[in-house]
């Protein structure tokens, strides 16, 4: 039965079926083939896998992203990011960094964040006199922080997919996402030198700054409310993405007044797609994951990596090179539901903590989003600076040779993932 799972799968992939629906023919027909199931067992896991109460949450703040994102904030974080780093060598590369942040605690998105804040910063960077390619690269690459720092959608789906605590893995993701954050804006600093991309000719005044910040404070407080209501027994996380929506509400159609009540269905309508989409992968994923523990190969793996030796620090590479390669090819929230079940148990025998683990699955998957063949994040920049894919690509090389250093980082020193939600809970 292994072979059939495996083999089908792989033939799906290469023939270039979705990720949803190649999980699921993979399992129908082994279960098919198999005397040991009836076919009543496949809606069944599939439900299972769908009838999750934090998963509500999945919905809520996909609707949150888009309301966000139609509501007119990106111009007023662009302005703010500008006022705080616009005046530095290669101060437009850094308002992307800087800016694609901001969005990214309120989108958990990456491709929305590559949209959203490429579509003003593409055209400014190469006005300005930058390199196209540069400038794509580094939109692509700075919207990977939007499935890192909270709210996630990725690091909901791990959270339920390893049985820890949303909350526990959105602050988890704060610090590795400043991390992320600082090396690209060294980065974008080091190549601005290079080249000689200049910043504004004027530094912004206190009184700039201020105007700017006053401008995007409703935009900034979302993250805020978020975690703060989390983390101080407010709500759940389910319950904050629902507060999200509300809020988002109230900003993009009373105080931005970006959004018209005409523009809802449409704004509905895309949420809906969206969700139905990450909640088929979800279904198919989770089909696909019990037939993975009933033909137990999730210990099989494990054992094989306690019989070899694997001590922590070895186990901990092989892990980030498999996460890697997979996140060329397989989308995040698919690859979290089938190779959660696969290593976790493997990390915690090793002694290596859930949320600590969960970040390092995350930022791997990350590097997927600016990695052809499946890099959504290279889809949409280069779409937005009219680039071939190839091009792009090129440009956005030394990027993830970056990210991957930043992944080494927060692998070998978990405290970067564990010292926020252990400060938050008291211990």
């Amino acid at each position: 039965m292994p072979t059939l799972l495996f083999g089908s799968l792989l033939v799906c992939f290469a023939i270039g079926v979705p990720i949803a629906v190649a999980l699921g023919v993979a399992t129908m027909l082994t279960v098919y083939t198999s005397d040991t199931f009836g076919l009543v067992v496949i809606p069944q896991q599939i439900f299972n896998a769908m009838n999750s109460f934090p998963l509500m949450a999945i919905p809520f703040f996909i609707l949150a992203g888009f309301l966000m994102q139609e509501g007119g904030i990106s111009e007023r974080l662009v302005d703010f990011a500008k006022s705080i780093v616009g005046h530095l060598t290669g101060g437009l590369a850094m308002v992307v960094v800087v800016t694609s942040m901001f969005f990214a605690a309120i989108s958990g998105s990456g491709a929305a964040t590559t949209a959203a804040i490429g579509s003003i910063m593409i055209p400014a960077m190469v006005a300005a006199g930058y390199n196209l390619r540069y400038a794509g690269a580094i939109q692509a690459t700075s919207g990977a922080l939007g499935v890192i720092i909270p709210p996630s959608i990725p690091l909901i789906i791990y959270a339920i997919a390893a049985n820890t605590s949303v909350g526990d893995m959105f602050m988890a993701g704060v610090i590795p996402g400043l991390v992320i954050t600082l090396s690209l804006l060294i980065a974008s600093y080091v190549v601005a030198r290079r080249r000689g991309y200049h910043g504004t000719p004027e530094r912004a005044s206190f009184r700039q700054v201020a105007q700017s910040f006053s401008r995007a404070i409703l935009a900034l407080i979302m993250p805020v409310l978020v975690l703060g209501g989390i983390y101080g027994g407010v709500f759940t996380p389910t319950e904050a993405a629902v507060v999200a929506v509300a809020y988002s509400l109230v900003v993009g159609v009373g105080a931005y007044r970006k959004i018209r009540l005409r523009d809802l269905p449409t704004i509905f309508t895309k949420s809906a797609l969206t969700t139905a989409i990450v909640m088929i992968v979800i279904g198919t994923a989770g089909l696909f994951g019990f037939l993975l523990n009933i033909l137990g190969i999730p210990a099989d793996i494990a054992s094989f990596f306690l019989e070899a030796n694997f001590n922590v620090v070895l186990f901990l590479l092989v892990v980030n090179l498999l996460l890697l390669i997979a996140g060329m090819f397989i989308e995040a929230a698919a690859a979290i539901l089938i190779l959660t079940p696969i290593l976790l148990p493997v990390a915690t025998e090793l002694g290596v903590d859930p949320v600590h683990f969960g970040i390092i699955m995350v930022v791997n998957l990350a590097i997927g989003l600016i990695t052809p063949p499946v890099g959504i994040n290279l889809f949409v920049a280069a779409q937005i600076a009219e680039l071939s894919i190839v091009k792009i690509s090129r440009a956005v090389v030394p990027y993830v040779a970056i990210l991957f250093a930043d992944v080494l980082l927060i692998t070998y020193l978990p405290f970067l993932s564990t010292w926020l939600p252990g400060i938050l809970a008291g211990e």
